[in-house]
């Protein structure tokens, strides 16, 4: 069981709603309003924008409230940098100095990832006050804005308030590319700080996007639309890496619609392509292969690097299906010609499509189709952690404990999945923690032996 929730308690409580009204309003009945509450569940993905209306927060803010426990007060030490955190007290915005200390200790520091690192100067209370008292109310409306002030900086964060309050008049490229710089940032930032950092950023940022593509003129909302789409695959893949399936395919199909109204066919095949990978989190072979044959086979032009991606996929899906070795084969052997025809990176989309990752890809291949040694094989002599965030590194060292189980060797399988377990811990991968528990049921044989205890107590730990 989590702990009480006590930030979710306060916001209903200043809305002025009981467990009861609020429950009439979602609508939904108390006993979930107490669970969400207590900690011992949490809100299904089409509830979450209405709940947060109710409760009149940001979703993003929302995303904070269901994570957070009750935590103890932490004194602040003497000297500590502050910085300005936005307040309204009174109907008047005032800015609260708070030192750095105590927000990267706190639930803040999730909405202000920078402060963790130190990387961005406090915001001057003199810059806060020269802003316009409409662009101060929007950011404070908003919430967002406001967490991201110190990464904004204050130009682009009176830019972006003005947007939100009036998007046909002042949307413009500079909100556009601000956007995406946020996004790419979060994206590069999640291999080494993982989900639960990144999360509640894209969330909001992806908050900010439906606010005012909603009235921009057709132009801009089609730019927004796109971006959006790219942040809710994004979204999704952060739910996946989280083992939060519902809410990782609610994003998906968030994202698709987005790509739907921004016409970008190419999207909507990436997106597929990215559930074909939810469908193999859930073994789902089947599905996997409807998925990717629907990528290789439908109405747009991919990439050479995802086409090569998708073949892969597929030969996967036929493996865990009962393909032989020699049809797994040459289906990879489609995907290395792909590869090798790409080039120079070709769109974005594809850029995180490799020799590396296929070669990783591979050896999960070899394994479903009956030949985990070979597996073994690949993965020693391609799997470097110079190569791979400590997240991914983390995730393959995981498929290469399964490989070693299947092959008979169940002292390195253990210690191999060790190493894959601290780094899930580290960084907060339960993709990674899932795959280890399955490693666990192959040594089930040797369960005895001391390194595979070890394995079995670090998961339960």
């Amino acid at each position: 069981m989590g702990e009480r929730r006590e930030g979710l308690v306060r916001a209903r409580k200043a809305a002025n709603l009981t467990q009861e009204k609020l429950a009439a309003l979602l609508p939904a009945d108390e006993k979930s309003i107490r669970a969400w509450e207590s900690g011992r569940s949490e809100p299904r993905p089409h509830r979450r924008d209405r709940l947060a209306r109710l409760l009149r927060i940001s979703p993003a803010r929302l995303e904070e409230l269901l994570r957070e426990g009750t935590s103890a007060d932490l004194r602040r030490p003497p000297g500590a940098p502050s910085v300005l955190l936005p307040v309204v007290v009174d109907g008047r915005p005032v800015a609260l100095p708070l030192d750095r200390a105590t927000v990267a200790a706190s639930v803040l520091a999730r909405l202000l990832p920078a402060l963790g690192d130190a990387a961005q100067p406090a915001v001057p209370t003199t810059e806060w006050d020269a802003m316009s008292p409409l662009s101060r109310r929007s950011l404070l409306k908003n919430g967002l804005p406001v967490a991201a002030l110190p990464a904004l900086g204050i130009g682009s964060a009176e830019h972006v308030a003005r947007a939100l309050e009036n998007p046909r008049r002042y949307m413009d490229k500079t909100v556009t590319h601000y956007l995406r710089r946020q996004l790419d940032q979060y994206k590069y930032e999640d291999g080494e700080r993982g989900p639960a950092k990144t999360l509640p950023m894209t969330l909001g940022v992806l908050d900010i996007i439906d606010r005012i593509a909603r009235d921009a003129a057709p132009g801009d909302q089609r730019d927004l639309l796109h971006i959006g789409s790219e942040g809710a695959e994004f979204a999704g893949w952060l739910y996946r890496d989280r083992r939060q399936r519902e809410d990782s395919l609610y994003w998906h199909d968030r994202a698709m619609e987005w790509a739907q109204a921004a016409g970008d066919s190419t999207m909507q095949g990436y997106i597929l392509l990215k559930k074909a990978q939810v469908a193999y989190d859930e073994r789902d072979p089947r599905r996997m292969l409807i998925l990717t044959r629907a990528v290789r086979n439908g109405p747009w032009s991919l990439p050479r690097r995802l086409q090569a991606e998708a073949a892969q996929q597929e030969a996967r899906a036929e493996a865990m299906l009962g393909a032989s070795a020699d049809q797994v084969n040459r289906k990879l052997d489609v995907a290395w010609k792909l590869l090798d025809d790409a080039g120079p990176v070709e769109s974005p989309l594809g850029a995180h499509f490799n020799a590396t990752l296929l070669n990783m890809q591979t050896a999960i291949c070899y394994t479903e189709a009956g030949e985990p040694r070979r597996s073994v094989e690949l993965y020693e002599k391609t799997l470097k952690e110079t190569q791979f965030s400590r997240r991914d590194y983390g995730f393959f060292l995981s498929l290469m404990a399964n490989s070693l189980a299947l092959s008979g060797e169940p002292d390195q399988a253990a210690k191999t999945g060790l190493v894959s377990a601290r780094r899930a811990t580290e960084t907060n991968s339960r993709r990674t923690k899932e795959e280890l528990r399955r490693v666990v049921g192959v040594l089930k044989p040797w369960h005895n032996r001391p390194d595979v205890r070890e394995l079995r107590e670090a998961l339960n730990s």
